[in-house]
């Protein structure tokens, strides 16, 4: 059998935490290497994953550069720097899938990113190019995320589903009045989600 077993892997919420600036008190979602702080569990949930054989690809949304909140150059750099966090700790990621896109845009956004796509989760397009190009057994691949909307990207791209629900989720997160999503695998840690996984072969 040549395909691999495979985890789609969120980023925002799922690997890393959202970045609270001490200063302005806002909340947002990473865009500086400076920012990236793992989630409890995803060092070892993600270093059992590799030690069991499976293949891990990162799959996320990231339309700051259409939104007109950020640069592209600062998000492809951030991608980087989690990749060779990741690295660094002993887990290579084997391949990453970034939609820029947003159907809307914002003041100053890059016009060339807004408009509808196919790789925007919920829509499947990241995935099913992961699945191809890292030859990955959707039998036997899994999305983990933090949201309704990585749970709704694996059942369209016909693999199974894994939700990462932590208790006392933070203000950002859509699901911190209680998880909505259905998912195959339900756990309140990345590793605890990893562990349940392997369970299941």
């Amino acid at each position: 059998m040549s395909a691999r077993p495979g985890l789609l892997v969120d980023r925002d919420g799922t690997l890393v935490d959202v970045h609270r600036d001490g200063e302005t008190g806002t909340v947002h979602t990473a865009f500086h290497p400076s920012h990236l702080r793992f989630l409890p569990g995803v060092l070892e949930g993600l270093r059992a994953a590799k030690q069991a054989g499976f293949t891990i690809g990162v799959v996320t949304n990231q339309p700051g550069a259409a939104k007109g909140q950020v640069d592209r150059a600062s998000i492809e750099r951030t991608n980087a720097a989690l990749l060779s966090m990741l690295e660094a700790e002993g887990v290579k990621v084997d391949g990453l899938e970034a939609c820029l896109h947003h159907p809307d845009g914002g003041p100053g956004g890059d016009d060339s990113l807004v408009g509808p796509c196919d790789c925007r989760k919920p829509k499947p397009g990241m995935l099913t190019t992961l699945i191809a190009t890292l030859d990955l057994d959707p039998a036997r691949t899994w999305m983990i995320g933090d949201t309704g909307t990585d749970m709704e990207a694996g059942r369209a791209a016909q693999v199974r589903t894994a939700l990462v629900f932590p208790s006392g989720r933070c203000e950002l997160c859509p699901l911190r009045d209680g998880p909505k999503a259905s998912a195959d695998v339900v756990a309140t840690t990345f590793d605890a989600v990893v562990a349940e996984i392997l369970r299941r072969g």
